[in-house]
């Protein structure tokens, strides 16, 4: 379509398009803009050749309203001075090309024309793609964080994943480097010191790594949840037993009752040793040496209670109502390690069973946490 009020210039114009040998263009031609703004909603065009002086638009007041009426069609503009500014304004304001009136003859107006529609046409498929790119990576957020606790945490996700693993790293390098650099200087005691270190810090880092894992599984769809048969005191008692070494370590003494009547029931057994780990852990991990740790279950008609006490430094009121949300740690825990994300774990495995989860602490007294747990298969 050419926009042209100028016939001289407009049977110019159509002249060099017949001339040319290399393309086949049709040509329609208006004068006025509302007459190209009509012509528009009733059929459809390759490229605009626009005027930018015309009876009821002067200057760059015609390129909006074109690009509004056809956002996908390429334009290009004609005018009567080479002015280098009005040539940026216009390509910035949508145009795909430039032409001075008297510096146009067939090969450089078929050759801008066919340019103009090449780097618009590319121009609309990068576009969709960007648009595709940005719906696809919104599902993948999406699907990333359901949870509102994980999207609430997503900013700060990398930077304490890299803090809480470099710690460990450190560790592990510094101890390698005493042994390689020393080793004819270090007693086998000392040895023995360095590489209980390192092993200490690969655990750590294990077992970040684990729950950094399990906690993003539970929010992308490949949450397991497998049921089967389990004696629950037994259970309870075995794993009670793997973490008695670490309370010994620190001079905590670690006790186990049992009582009401405990009937088996369908559990899932990874989940429940998440949650019976988890919870023994922090109990241990939080309690001053010298202390005690108490894990109680307790057997009712239609449930079970499990309790786990201790009476270490407790946690700040302010901290509680976040207790759940991932990365989360009391303002108090000090140099004490950890990653924040053993209770949002519990929760996740508690609610699986559709369970209830409680604490009650305060600081300086110790911490209690109930879990109650249906005994039937639902």
């Amino acid at each position: 379509m050419l926009i042209e009020d100028n016939l001289a210039e407009a049977r110019l114009l159509k002249e060099f398009l017949h001339q040319t040998q290399s393309k086949a263009f049709n040509l329609v031609h208006v004068q006025r803009l509302r007459d190209a703004l009509q012509e528009l909603n009733q059929s459809v065009y390759d490229v605009i050749l626009l005027d930018l002086t015309l009876p009821d638009s002067q200057g760059l007041s015609s390129l909006p309203l074109l690009t509004n009426q056809a956002p996908s069609l390429p334009i290009v503009v004609l005018t009567n001075t080479n002015d280098d500014q009005l040539a940026i304004e216009a390509v910035r304001q949508g145009a795909q090309d430039y032409l001075v009136k008297r510096q146009v003859n067939p090969d450089v107006l078929v050759r801008s024309l066919s340019y103009a529609i090449e780097r618009k046409q590319l121009l609309e498929r990068v576009l969709t793609d960007n648009k595709a790119l940005e719906h696809t990576i919104e599902e993948r957020t999406a699907e990333l964080m359901k949870t509102q606790e994980l999207y609430q945490f997503k900013s700060e996700f990398v930077s304490m994943l890299s803090h809480d693993i470099r710690n460990p790293l450190n560790t592990i390098l510094l101890a390698a480097g005493l042994l390689q650099n020393n080793d004819d200087k270090l007693t086998k005691e000392k040895k023995i010191n360095h590489f209980q270190i390192i092993r200490s810090a690969v655990k750590n880092m294990a077992n970040l790594l684990d729950e950094v894992s399990f906690i993003g599984k539970t929010d992308v769809d490949k949450f397991q949840f497998q049921l089967k048969e389990i004696n629950l005191q037994l259970f309870c008692e075995q794993v009670t037993e793997e973490a008695r070494l670490t309370a010994t370590e620190k001079n905590l003494t670690l006790v186990f009752k049992s009582s009401g009547k405990v009937i088996n029931s369908q559990w899932d057994d990874n989940l429940l040793r998440h949650i019976i780990t988890n919870l023994l852990n922090n109990a241990i991990k939080y309690s001053l040496p010298g202390g005690k740790v108490q894990f109680d279950l307790i057997g009712q008609e239609n449930t079970v209670i499990l309790r786990f006490q201790d009476w270490g430094i407790g946690i700040p009121s302010v901290d509680q109502p976040q207790l759940f949300q991932p990365f989360h740690r009391g303002e108090n825990v000090g140099v004490i390690t950890g990653t924040g994300l053993g209770l949002a774990i519990v929760k996740k495995c508690v609610e699986a069973h559709h369970g209830e989860i409680m604490i009650e602490s305060q600081v300086g007294e110790g911490t209690t946490v109930t879990i109650t747990l249906p005994c039937k298969r639902w």
